[in-house]
C-alpha cells in the first residue's frame, strides 16, 4: 500500500499542525523549566525542599512527569516531521493499513491505525 490516500494539501495541513505543535511544546518546556535543562530544573526542585519536603516531593514528581510527557510528545512530533514526506507516512507501522486523514488531523504524529494502537495500549500482541 502507498500513502496515496493523503493529498498534497492534506500533507501540508498535517505538516503545519506538526510544526505548530513543535513550537508550542518547545515554548512549554522552556517555560516549564524556566529556560534551564531538565537536569538543572530537577536539581532546583530538589533544593527547594525545606520544611514542607513531603508536600514538595509529590509536587516534584508531578512536575517531572509532566516534563517527561511533554518531552515524549516533542520527540514524536519531531519524528513525524522527519517522516512527513516519506511514502510510508500515514501507514500503520504494525499492519500497513492506511491511517485515515481524520485520525491524522487529530493526532498527526500517529504511527498506528486505531485497531493496532488499541491493541498496543491494552498490551495485546495478537494480530488480527
Amino acid at each position: 500500500m502507498t500513502a496515496s490516500h493523503l493529498t498534497h494539501g492534506q500533507r501540508a495541513l498535517i505538516k503545519a499542525q506538526l510544526e505548530l505543535r513543535l513550537h508550542q511544546l518547545d515554548s512549554q518546556l522552556s517555560a516549564h523549566h524556566a529556560g534551564k535543562s531538565r537536569v538543572d530544573h530537577a536539581c532546583e526542585l530538589l533544593q527547594q525542599d525545606d520544611d514542607d519536603a513531603s508536600q514538595r516531593a509529590g509536587d516534584r514528581e508531578v512536575d517531572l512527569a509532566l516534563s517527561d510527557l511533554e518531552t515524549q510528545e516533542l520527540s514524536a512530533v519531531s519524528q513525524a516531521l522527519r517522516r512527513i514526506d516519506d511514502e510510508g507516512f500515514g501507514l500503520c507501522g504494525s499492519c500497513g493499513a492506511e491511517i485515515p486523514f481524520e485520525r491524522l488531523k487529530v493526532e498527526p504524529q500517529a504511527t498506528h491505525c486505531v485497531n493496532c494502537a488499541s491493541r498496543r495500549e491494552s498490551g495485546s500482541t495478537r494480530r488480527a
